[in-house]
């Protein structure tokens, strides 16, 4: 796992431990950094369920104002500071450790609004936690979300999952892999 591009090329950043989570191919995150380039520079990022942390990271390097990762595994928290200390850009980055389910419960909007989000839950949680994940999008589009705001929704390509509050503008499969993109259906 590295950085491919921006002020930290070619940076390795630490992988997860065991198969707690799934680390993207540097194939596949050039493909989606090259169609999200556009949208990165003073952008604010929330990397969701952010393993090791190499999405948020990747974003950092090319230019993001600030990126907030959320991740509830210890190990993968653990990692994905000592990834953060590397990059020197702790300034840039807040980490919310625990289950961001309850937080975004009870998050207020925050000033300025976000401009893109990774969502990039665990295969499982299309299923097992669907409703929750619907609701999350929900809170994402009317609170969180700039008027402009996209989600890059990552998922197995054997599963879907229909984000009401959201609308797809674009879908990409990479082998058993889809990523959804997606903005607001309504701006207010």
């Amino acid at each position: 796992m590295r950085i491919i591009a921006g002020k930290h090329r070619g940076r390795n950043l630490l992988p997860p431990l065991g198969n707690v989570t799934r680390p993207i191919t540097d194939r596949v995150k050039q493909s989606l950094f090259d169609i999200l380039a556009p949208m990165l520079a003073d952008s604010r990022i929330y990397d969701c369920f952010a393993g090791t942390g190499s999405m948020g990271l990747e974003c950092l390097s090319r230019g993001a104002a600030a990126v907030t990762f959320f991740e509830a595994d210890r190990s993968a928290i653990q990692r994905l500071k000592k990834n953060v200390a590397a990059m020197d850009d702790e300034r840039r980055c807040r980490i919310i450790a625990g289950d961001l389910f309850e937080w975004f419960a009870q998050a207020p909007a925050p000033d300025p609004r976000i401009d893109l989000i990774f969502l990039d839950p665990p295969y499982r949680f299309l299923g097992e936690r669907s409703l929750e994940l619907q609701k999350l999008a929900e809170k994402f589009s009317a609170d969180h979300m700039a008027a402009d705001g996209g989600v890059v929704f990552r998922h197995d390509a054997a599963d879907t999952l229909e984000l009401p509050s959201l609308k797809r503008y674009d879908l990409r499969e990479y082998g058993g892999m889809q990523l959804e993109f997606l903005t607001r259906s309504k701006v207010s």
